[in-house]
């Protein structure tokens, strides 16, 4: 299983919200590039960055430090955040994104996704954010009138192989994942899961690789590491050592 470090932006800093919300926000670093390095240095094989700026504007802000992540690095990152028409996808996988995640737009724009699916393949991951299992869109701060599940039987039906389900009542809170969506989500869908929010111990993290024979292939792991509440060595033992990005690099074209 996936061991995939959070760097969240505001701003141009390495920051984490809690529940999603502003004003329950902690600075880690004034350096995400620096933070970036660390992480692979550590052993990360994938990275996960989001532009939290973006992600209220509903279009992405932290575009120089993005690039200068990737400049830094020599392992995928997928980046979400604000990312609403198939321009600023193009954009990303030019500068060298991996993945990109698109949320709002699944509810907002579906065809948009199916195009960007039919375009770039497993390049597209769509995110799923649950608020009392509806789902969360415009960086959350609206809860739509979609179910999850619902919800992710259509992304799979545009072409979405892979999706990140983050319950936002647990991002944040260190108050453990929640299992049991993770569980009916991966058993009501044919999608490959990567799981966020919540995990404050290495036990949630042994919890969750006891689901990856059903389908959750990764765990996104942010305020557990810079709090220090789980060691990213043993996370990444847990995991099963380095993992891969599951991506195939030539899957796509740019115009």
């Amino acid at each position: 299983m996936l061991i995939i470090p959070a760097i969240d932006l505001r701003a141009g800093k390495c920051v984490r919200l809690v529940e999603g919300k502003l004003d329950r926000m902690t600075v880690y670093s004034d350096d995400p590039v620096a933070v970036a390095r660390m992480w692979e240095g550590s052993g990360a094989r994938y990275l996960h960055v989001v532009d939290l700026d973006g992600a209220f504007a509903g279009t992405p802000r932290n575009l120089e430090t993005i690039g200068d992540i990737i400049r830094a690095v020599n392992i995928p990152v997928q980046v979400g955040g604000g990312i609403r028409d198939l321009q600023t996808v193009e954009k990303l996988l030019q500068m060298g994104v991996s993945r990109v995640i698109l949320g709002t737009v699944a509810i907002r724009n579906p065809a948009l996704v199916a195009e960007a699916c039919a375009r770039f393949g497993d390049h597209i991951v769509v995110g799923i954010d649950a608020r009392d299992g509806k789902v969360a869109i415009e960086g959350w701060g609206l809860t739509a009138e979609k179910d999850t599940l619902e919800l992710a039987g259509e992304v799979y039906r545009m072409g979405v192989n892979r999706v990140i389900f983050t319950d936002i009542s647990r991002d944040g809170t260190l108050k453990g994942p929640n299992l049991e969506a993770i569980k009916k989500l991966v058993q009501a869908s044919k999608l490959k899961v990567i799981a966020s929010g919540g995990v404050s111990t290495i036990e949630d993290i042994i919890a969750l690789s006891q689901l990856e024979s059903m389908g959750v292939e990764g765990v996104i792991i942010g305020k557990a590491l810079y709090a220090g509440t789980v060691s990213f060595d043993e996370a990444l033992a847990v995991g099963g050592g380095k993992g891969r990005s599951h991506v195939d690099e030539t899957n796509y074209t740019l115009p």
